[in-house]
């Protein structure tokens, strides 16, 4: 597998500066300061990048997956489903296609291991668990998957806004307030512990008052080679947050961007990334 941490370039849904040109303004010159190259993907009809775009497995081999999630299926969003396929083939890319739905904000990973939310086991009713578990490690070419059970209040089922890696054997969780879902939060407490993780709290403070609202979370970063950056929502906890991925990410050059704009919309910063290795 190709981690965050190793990838050097970005790429960006084309509707991203005409729905968000504000904040696009801002992360473009963020961009240019830390030397990262970016491009914009062709003829997407969606800013949440990292979706629908084939999971980068090695240098020149990308996995697509089927993107048709259930949060999709009314009028209204079925016309957001990009045609990747057309996509892949303006860029240069020709992905393994395979036919088990999966969304890329739900695959978390390191180089030789994996996590994302049991919600891959309701997308897939026809697989049988044991030959999906199966088919997903080979197409991956990982050691081990991980399976965290479904956070009750994100309707999409995504693993990119509950927990990420900083090492193989070191995670960060949300420090969910103590009453919100105690049994999901003990249900990942026991998953991580058992899958032998150690885990790190960082600060989360989601705007409850909205299904749609990603505000609050700070897991959504984008992390890329040496660099780390932070979505802020202009609320007491940036600066806990803020202070304490300096400290875990140590080494990286570090910066924050205001992400309320996009958070409104239901995503952060890794939902509208797509970041690849490529050879220079």
């Amino acid at each position: 597998m190709i981690p965050g941490n190793s990838t050097n370039f970005l790429y960006l849904a084309n509707t991203l500066p005409k729905k968000y040109p504000k904040f696009y303004k801002e992360f473009e010159k963020i961009l240019k300061e830390c030397n990262i190259d970016f491009g914009l993907l062709p003829n997407t009809k969606d800013v949440w990048a990292v979706d629908y775009m084939p999971i980068q497995v090695g240098d020149d081999h990308f996995v697509q997956f089927v993107y048709n999630p259930d949060y999709l299926q009314t009028k209204k969003y079925l016309k957001t489903i990009s045609d990747v396929d057309g996509i892949c083939k303006e860029i240069g890319i020709t992905p393994v296609k395979s036919n088990i739905a999966l969304d890329g904000g739900n695959v978390i990973r390191s180089a030789n291991k994996v996590i994302m939310t049991e919600k891959i086991f309701k997308e897939n009713p026809e697989i049988e668990d044991a030959q999906l578990i199966k088919e997903l490690r080979n197409l991956f070419e990982v050691d081990k998957l991980f399976f965290v059970p479904q956070d009750p209040g994100d309707y999409t089922g995504h693993a990119d806004g509950m927990v990420r890696f900083v090492n193989k054997n070191t995670v960060l969780v949300n420090d969910y307030h103590p009453d919100y879902k105690p049994k999901f939060q003990q249900s990942l407490r026991m998953a991580l512990h058992n899958a032998g993780f150690e885990s790190i709290k960082i600060p989360y403070a989601p705007d409850l008052s909205s299904r749609d609202s990603a505000k609050g979370c700070y897991m959504n970063y984008l992390q890329m080679k040496d660099v780390v950056v932070i979505p802020t929502f202009g609320i007491e906890e940036d600066d806990a947050a803020i202070k304490q991925l300096e400290q875990i990410f140590q080494g990286h050059a570090i910066k924050t961007i205001d992400g309320n704009d996009l958070a409104a919309n239901g995503g952060v910063l890794n939902c509208i990334s797509w970041n690849i290795r490529k050879e220079k």
